[in-house]
């Protein structure tokens, strides 16, 4: 696939104090392993730093769009007032709900990558468990510690779903999460963590390609997900292209 006809996937960035050479600074960054999963699977990559203005024209420009991972959304966000063990960052919830809002109304394919699936969540009228620990019955879904290290669990997936036509109707998956879906809202679970059955995956049910789940799929070693992703972009940016093609012949 060319330059010029890769579907351009936006991914939303983090927000955080960062080291340059010799100083730290408030920057946009994402960890690296995103870009490198939409590259191998076909995309271009695009950085998308949160607007507090939600800074939607920037769907104008993009073939598909990823959610990723980070901070709690905010728990007034869906009427709740706040857990102790929640962190949030009000300048992403700011940035990133309008722009979900308007890919899931127009069909622009949409990725929710454990925040982003929150976010997606909450976008479609949801609600949150805030803190795993709290709910009765929850299993294990996140390490403990200073460094990160993902848990292990499977998840089983709905007959019909997509993540059941890329993972079967099991898989392993990895974990750092200490909340969880507890309405869906508009969104459809498709995954279940099969030790405690908590929602791991949604899908849209009237969405071309819609989907969020709540591991870490940049960091898996299968790209079954980012392909899909960048499929679904394709076919958007050959649509885009042949109504541009059509309209400058009329």
């Amino acid at each position: 696939m060319s330059d010029v006809t890769r579907p351009l996937i936006g991914i939303t960035t983090y927000v955080e104090t960062t080291r340059f050479l010799v100083h730290d600074t408030r920057a946009a960054v994402l960890p690296w392993a995103y870009t490198e999963q939409v590259a191998k699977a076909g995309g271009r990559p695009v950085l998308v730093p949160p607007m507090v203005d939600g800074g939607v024209e920037v769907l104008d420009g993009l073939d598909g769009l990823i959610v990723a991972g980070g901070a709690d959304v905010e728990p007034a966000r869906y009427g709740e007032a706040p857990h102790p063990k929640v962190y949030t960052s009000p300048l992403r919830d700011a940035g990133e709900l309008p722009l979900v809002r308007i890919a899931l109304k127009t069909g622009l394919p949409l990725l929710g990558v454990c925040r982003g699936m929150q976010v997606m969540t909450v976008a479609s009228g949801g609600r949150l468990h805030q803190h795993l620990p709290d709910v009765p019955g929850s299993g294990e879904h996140t390490t403990h510690g200073p460094v990160k290290v993902y848990a292990e669990h499977p998840v089983r997936f709905a007959t019909g779903s997509r993540l059941r036509e890329l993972y079967g109707a099991e898989a392993v998956v990895n974990s750092y999460h200490h909340q969880a879906v507890k309405d869906p809202g508009r969104l459809v679970p498709t995954g279940w963590c099969t030790t405690d059955d908590m929602i791991e995956a949604v899908e849209h049910p009237d969405h071309p390609f819609a989907v969020g789940v709540q591991w870490h799929p940049e960091d898996m070693a299968t790209n079954a997900l980012f392909q899909a992703l960048v499929n679904a972009a394709t076919q958007v940016r050959h649509a885009r292209a042949n109504r541009a093609e059509f309209f400058a012949t009329v």
